[in-house]
């Protein structure tokens, strides 16, 4: 990826209900993002986001949170200077979650220029189900949200 390039990174599991949050809303913000702006699913080891962003000016990176706040609430936090809420580590099904993979990119000097993270607030993860209708009434405004960061 060239520096000069912002990438979205829509992160989840399609198949794990509120899960599938970011990916969706990856696949919304394709269609509208301004020339030079690349849009990318990841459904990954979190720590395979260090490779994704390498050499991005701006990376945005949209996933579903389980951090106790309201259900289909979007959040938008700065992960460039410093960690996530403590709130948001340990909610992932693989063995690090994001928050943990952006403090190993941080360690390493792996982070792009500007890091920023888009939550939606999930409650149903379970293997086999759907968004809940809380996510799904979300994801217009993340996807403006994800807009506007740009």
């Amino acid at each position: 990826m060239s520096a000069s390039k912002a990438l979205i990174v829509g992160v989840g599991n399609e198949f794990a209900g509120d899960d599938a949050a970011g990916l969706l809303i990856a696949r919304m913000v394709r269609e509208r993002v301004p020339a030079g702006v690349e849009v990318v699913e990841h459904e990954g080891e979190p720590t395979a986001l260090l490779d994704r962003w390498d050499g991005a000016r701006l990376a945005i990176v949209v996933d579903a949170t389980s951090g106790g706040g309201e259900r289909g609430s979007v959040r938008v936090m700065d992960a460039t200077d410093a960690p996530l809420p403590a709130e948001l580590t340990g909610t992932s099904t693989h063995a690090l979650g994001l928050a943990e993979a952006i403090e190993l990119g941080r360690a390493l000097g792996r982070l792009p220029e500007r890091l920023l993270v888009v939550g939606v607030e999930g409650a149903r993860f379970e293997a086999g189900a759907g968004p809940s209708a809380k996510v799904r009434a979300a994801l217009d405004p993340a996807v403006d949200q994800v807009l506007a960061l740009l």
